[in-house]
């Protein structure tokens, strides 16, 4: 991309709370995403044979659905840390390159998902330990919330398929990142938010989403599952909890962009980080 397409990408993300940009990733790369997301969705619905899922039925987080809470110990989350236009893109967001990954996670929703799944945002401000353990924003003088903030948090979608308007495309509704309404149920949410669907967007596109921006999933009435993994990334100056995802000796391996991005996310050298899947909800 050059600098024009960098800043007009950023613009668009400030206004809408969402931009997608097409060939991030090269055929090879889509392909290798694609089938580690293969991999990963065939050992978690091993697990669930009646397809109840941990987001609505026949619908996963991948972060939910691993005991790390996170991908980060699959290589295929692992290469999209080292793609150059995410880190000029994201670097451009935040104003400054030293962001911090908080996780590799993403969604996958199974064929033939008939349910919307209801508007929500992917951050809130601190109300307990109970209640929000993985939250920490609160203004004691409750004059601010984390909408009224600049964007704290970023995540990173890829798509290793393409989106089309019959396989579960996220609906994104534009400029709610500074919303303080409440976000509608899906008896009360309008039609047009409903056909607010980020569609058609090509395999190897990457869409940035501000977090807080209200969005949801959409039936996937196609023949193939819909997977979109993600990077999740904190702007340099906010932080919230984080539990470890990937070992010491696997985080030695990476590159060294990679390692200061995962720095915040790497287990103890002397700790052992047990990986596999699970049902348990995100």
């Amino acid at each position: 991309m050059s600098p024009a397409d960098v800043d007009w990408a950023v613009t668009l993300f400030r206004r809408d709370g969402f931009v997608v940009v097409s060939d991030a990733l090269t055929q090879e790369q889509t392909d290798y995403l694609a089938a580690g997301c293969d991999q990963v969705v065939s050992e978690i619905v091993a697990l669930d044979t009646q397809n109840t899922g941990n987001r609505g039925a026949q619908r996963y987080s991948f972060g939910g659905s691993s005991l790390t809470r996170s991908q980060l110990h699959r290589p295929e989350w692992q290469m999209l840390l080292d793609l150059p236009l995410v880190n000029e893109l994201v670097s451009a967001i935040f104003g400054s390159p030293d962001y911090v990954l908080r996780a590799a996670s993403g969604d996958f929703c199974l064929p033939g998902t008939v349910h919307y799944q209801p508007l929500h945002s992917d951050i809130r401000d601190y109300l307990s330990k109970e209640k929000t353990p993985f939250s920490a924003f609160v203004d004691p003088t409750n004059n601010l919330t984390i909408r009224d903030l600049p964007c704290p948090y970023v995540c990173v979608n890829f798509l290793p398929q393409e989106l089309t308007a019959l396989n579960g495309p996220t609906r994104q509704i534009p400029s709610t990142q500074h919303s303080r309404q409440p976000i509608p149920t899906l008896e009360d949410e309008p039609e047009w938010m409903r056909l607010s669907t980020v569609c058609p967007a090509p395999a190897g596109s990457i869409m940035i989403r501000d977090v807080r921006a209200w969005h949801g999933g959409t039936p996937n009435l196609s023949d193939a599952t819909r997977s979109i993994p993600n990077l999740e990334f904190y702007a340099p100056w906010f932080r919230e909890p984080m539990v470890p995802g990937i070992s010491h000796e696997d985080y030695k391996k990476m590159s060294a962009h990679a390692q200061r991005l995962a720095r915040f996310c790497v287990a103890d050298s002397g700790d052992e980080l047990i990986v596999g899947p699970t049902l348990r909800a995100p």
